[in-house]
C-alpha cells in the first residue's frame, strides 16, 4: 500500500513497531519519505493499530496529544492529535516492567472513561461531557521510536504520538462531581516538583480536547466508542526520567498516580 509521497504504509507500519518491540530508535520516516502527509502518517498510524489488534492487542481507547498551546507553538502546528490506546499499554502502579520502554519520559494527565458512544462532527464540549463516565488521573510514559525525541508532526503521528505505557490512579470519580477545568496537579521526580498545572491547560477544557477528537475521527468514519478510556493530553511538558527516578502525580480531587523507573 502506497501513497502520493510514495511512501510503502505497511513497511512504515511494520518499521516502526519492529523498533518499538526490539527498543532501538530508528530514522525518522520523513527522512526515508520527505513528502509524506498527515494524513499518510495517521495511515501509517492505523495499519500500526491494525497489526497490533492482529497479534492480539485489545483496542481500549485514544490518546491526544499536543492539546496545549506551548506545545502546539513548539511542533509549529494548530490543532491537537490522536493515537490509539490498547491494553498492552497499561500497566499498574509499581515499577515500569523491565523491557517496556526504552527512553521514557512522563507528563500527568486526565483521564475519562466513557459512559456512552461519542459521534461527530459537531460535536461540543457539552456533548462530551453528557456522555462522560467517570474521571482518574494518570500518568503517560512516552516512548519515541526516534532518537533524541526528534521528530516532524508526520513522524510522530505516524509513531502513535510516543506511545509507550500509561499507568492510572485507583481513584475513581463521576465526571459529573468534579471540575475538569480548576482540578490541579503537581508531578514530581524524585520527592522534587517539576512542574504543576490544571485542566485549563488541556484546550482550555478537557472536554473540548475530546470534542475535538470525536469530530477529527468522524471524518475517518470512526466515533469514540462507549467504554474508551481518553486520555485527554499532558498537562505539563514531557519530563525524562532516569533509571530508578520515582515519579509522582499529585491531584487535587482525583488523588495520587505513581510510577517508577526500573534500575
Amino acid at each position: 500500500m502506497s501513497n502520493s509521497s510514495g511512501i510503502d504504509i505497511a513497511s512504515a507500519a511494520a518499521f516502526l513497531l519492529a523498533a518499538e518491540d526490539a527498543k532501538r530508535t530508528c530514522d525518522q520516516l520523513t527522512k526515508r519519505w520527505p513528502e509524506m502527509t498527515v494524513d499518510e502518517a495517521y495511515a501509517v498510524q492505523a495499519e500500526a493499530l491494525r497489526m497490533r489488534v492482529a497479534r492480539g492487542e485489545k483496542l481500549i481507547g485514544i490518546k491526544l496529544g499536543l492539546t496545549s498551546k506551548a506545545k502546539q507553538v513548539q511542533m509549529k502546528v494548530g490543532s491537537p492529535s490522536t493515537a490509539w490506546l490498547t491494553d498492552k499499554l497499561q500497566i499498574s502502579e509499581g515499577v515500569i516492567p523491565s523491557g517496556a520502554v526504552a527512553n521514557p519520559r512522563v507528563e500527568p494527565e486526565i483521564v475519562v472513561t466513557m459512559r456512552k458512544r461519542l459521534q461527530g462532527p459537531g460535536a461540543t464540549a457539552a456533548d462530551v461531557i453528557d456522555a462522560l463516565g467517570d474521571v482518574r488521573c494518570g500518568i503517560e510514559i512516552l516512548d519515541s521510536r526516534y532518537e533524541n525525541f526528534k521528530f516532524t508532526l508526520q513522524d510522530v503521528v505516524a509513531d502513535n504520538a510516543s506511545s509507550g505505557r500509561f499507568v492510572l490512579g485507583k481513584s475513581v470519580i463521576a465526571a459529573s462531581q468534579i471540575d475538569l477545568v480548576k482540578e490541579a496537579c503537581v508531578l514530581k521526580i524524585d520527592g522534587q516538583q517539576v512542574a504543576a498545572a490544571t485542566g485549563e491547560a488541556v484546550m482550555g477544557h478537557p472536554a473540548e480536547a475530546i470534542a475535538w477528537a470525536a469530530n477529527f475521527l468522524a471524518d475517518r468514519g470512526q466515533a469514540i466508542e462507549a467504554g474508551w478510556i481518553i486520555m485527554t493530553g499532558g498537562m505539563t511538558d514531557a519530563y525524562p526520567i532516569k533509571p530508578g527516578a520515582q515519579v509522582t502525580a499529585e491531584f487535587t480531587r482525583l488523588g495520587t498516580v505513581s510510577i517508577k523507573r526500573g534500575e
